[in-house]
């Protein structure tokens, strides 16, 4: 079954990309293809949220090693807690596609709800680590994939898709992921102990999200320092720590973010506008922004550093939060 719904869905999976090139198997780095494979063995699926990273190899890796060290391998919780986790952090992020995509899986695996159910307030280690990944995914998601799987689908022949998705995606969540197999894909974690950051403790007992983590964090971290201005990764890492939240309504959320950017040089100003927007309202990510940064010479891969480098900082902050909420009822 794997294999076939793996194959059935593979030009499906590069028609749903916005913004950067696909990279098919076929024309793919050993790296690439090396991931690819991984991911339709375990996944069951070449998922786009991972394959839209194909352009930048090292955090294509990355991407898969968060997903599948947190959602797929199994520990104290359930599939079906994990994928509830990543249905509701997708909603909150609204972020359709993923709310799509994870929904069917809640209920293939048997859950009922019509839509997703709330985050609950106080969520285990495991847990955090999904809503961490989700964090990162949604933001990616939002900017460089079609707004859901099922976008094609005629109003009159949804209910019938939604339904086949969830016998789909229950079947290919019904796989169990050994802990740590998609570390080697990532670089430099073979042999390396890094240490754990603080708003990364949350795994601190789970040593292979640890590790796919802060390999993770490491990969995105230099993808951020060669595509983000220092200007720019100061204003986002500020605005993450005073609490701030970007307004509600379009208008007000434009002026906010209007308000933030001015002090950046006009040289920063599109990169800086772009990161903030993935930081804070991905879902509200023109495509003008997009081309504003191209028009400064940004390729695929780094397009894809300064947006994975913005949705990574600000899905870390929401892992503190939680972890701060875990540690207060321990």
């Amino acid at each position: 079954m794997s294999l076939t719904v793996a194959g059935l869905t593979r030009r499906a999976t590069f028609a749903h990309l916005r913004h950067v090139s696909p990279v098919p198997p076929e024309t793919a780095p050993v790296q690439v293809r090396q991931v690819y494979e991984q991911v339709e063995r375990d996944f069951g699926l070449l998922a786009p949220p991972i394959a839209l990273h194909a352009a930048a190899p090292e955090l294509l890796a990355a991407a898969w090693c968060i997903l599948r060290e947190t959602l797929l391998v199994s520990g104290t919780t359930s599939r079906r807690e994990r994928e509830v986790v990543a249905a509701a952090v997708s909603a909150a992020n609204d972020c359709p596609y993923c709310v799509d995509v994870h929904q069917a899986a809640v209920r293939g695996l048997g859950g009922r709800r019509a839509s997703p159910p709330p985050l609950p307030a106080v969520l285990s280690p495991e847990l955090i680590g999904v809503a961490v990944d989700f964090h990162y995914l949604n933001r990616m998601v939002n900017v460089f994939l079609r707004d859901s799987p099922l976008a094609a689908v005629p109003a009159p022949l949804l209910g019938g898709a939604r339904s086949a998705a969830a016998r789909v995606m229950g079947r290919l969540a019904g796989r169990e992921a050994v802990a740590g197999q998609s570390l080697p894909l990532l670089p430099g974690t073979a042999g390396t102990v890094r240490r754990l950051p603080d708003d990364l403790r949350w795994a601190a007992e789970l040593p292979h999200v640890a590790a796919a983590m802060t390999g993770a964090a490491a990969v995105v971290e230099d993808a951020g320092q060669r595509s983000v201005p220092p200007a720019v990764r100061q204003l986002v890492r500020e605005s993450l720590v005073d609490g701030t939240v970007a307004p509600g309504d379009l208008a007000g959320a434009t002026d906010w973010l209007d308000s933030r950017l001015v002090g950046l040089s006009s040289a920063d100003l599109a990169t800086g506008r772009l990161a903030m927007l993935v930081a804070f309202t991905s879902y509200r990510v023109p495509d003008s922004a997009v081309a504003a940064v191209r028009a400064e010479g940004h390729d695929d891969a780094a397009l894809l550093g300064l947006a994975a480098w913005a949705a990574l900082t600000a899905a870390r902050r929401h892992g503190d939060a939680l972890a701060t909420a875990y540690e207060a009822n321990c």
